[in-house]
């Protein structure tokens, strides 16, 4: 299938989800220009340690979702080149360790310093990473050397993720389906005008297809606002990283029966244990 066309319509149907979502929560009655206004009077104080109103978030969600839309389009763009040119096993385990951006950005801009059992949990979660990701083969194999399409796909990749953090950090949670519909806006539009800037033909398997991907899309970011509202970054974004590689991996053996390897099933038991870790004194931050 054209990838193009798959991820046109998973954008579209995040959209979709993202409008549903604040037309039930009736959203667009407290959105407005008094938004944008809140948002310009808030901001220097915001900036300096505090946090915007509910009317200033929605600001917030508009400007900060906007620039988060072209960081999730860019991402998979640079995926796919990457998978070209560099093959699967290095274009992976850049990508998963892109979560390296947003957990140094964390704990350098707002201090976010786990506990120690944390910390152990972390690098449980790290280490699943690299167990499930990297492969030991010749260069050969997958392309020889390192390229700059790698280091784009890790900062894109990275910069994706740590746009939600962004957004968590300064807005309230009640407004996320705002900064979501933003994100999703915005890189429907790059990803719409790529499509019909190749003349592809969107046929019914890919409206099939781009659904399945476009509503679990939307949740995923759904889900990781709520939990970085809830714990550190540093925290959540390895687990989240590692407890979805090993799902995969899970699910690839049950669905399509794949055989795990060693290292995979390491890697499965390094982020359940990980998982045990993080959450105790979750809170911390």
């Amino acid at each position: 299938m054209d990838r193009y066309a798959v991820t046109t319509v998973n954008y579209m149907a995040a959209v979709a989800v993202s409008l549903v979502v604040i037309v039930l929560e009736g959203l667009p009655a407290r959105v407005g220009l008094s938004s944008l206004a809140a948002l310009t009077t808030e901001f220097g104080e915001v900036m300096a340690g505090g946090r915007f109103s509910p009317a200033g978030s929605a600001g917030w969600a508009l400007m900060s979702g906007l620039p988060a839309g072209v960081f999730y389009y860019l991402g998979f763009i640079y995926l796919q080149r990457s998978i070209r040119e560099c093959g699967v096993s290095l274009s992976g385990s850049f990508s998963k360790m892109g979560i390296l951006v947003p957990m140094t950005l964390s704990l350098v801009i707002w201090q976010e310093v786990p506990a120690p059992v944390q910390w152990v949990g972390i690098l449980l979660a790290l280490a699943a990473i690299l167990a499930s990701s990297v492969r030991f083969r010749s260069a050969e194999s997958e392309g020889s050397g390192f390229r700059p399409v790698l280091l784009l796909l890790f900062l894109t990749v990275g910069m994706a993720e740590f746009s939600n953090k962004v957004y968590q950090n300064y807005g309230v949670n009640g407004m996320k389906n705002l900064f979501l519909l933003a994100v999703f806006v915005m890189a429907l539009s790059l990803s719409g005008f790529r499509t019909l800037r190749r003349r592809t033909r969107i046929s019914r398997v890919h409206v099939v297809t781009g659904l399945a991907v476009g509503i679990p899309n939307y949740f995923a970011s759904f889900f990781l606002i709520a939990a970085l509202s809830r714990m550190s970054a540093v925290v959540v974004f390895p687990v989240y990283s590692a407890l979805t590689i090993c799902l995969i991996s899970i699910l690839g053996r049950v669905i399509f029966g794949e055989r795990l390897r060693l290292r995979e099933r390491v890697a499965v038991a390094l982020a359940a244990l990980s998982m045990v870790l993080v959450n105790m004194n979750g809170s911390a931050a």
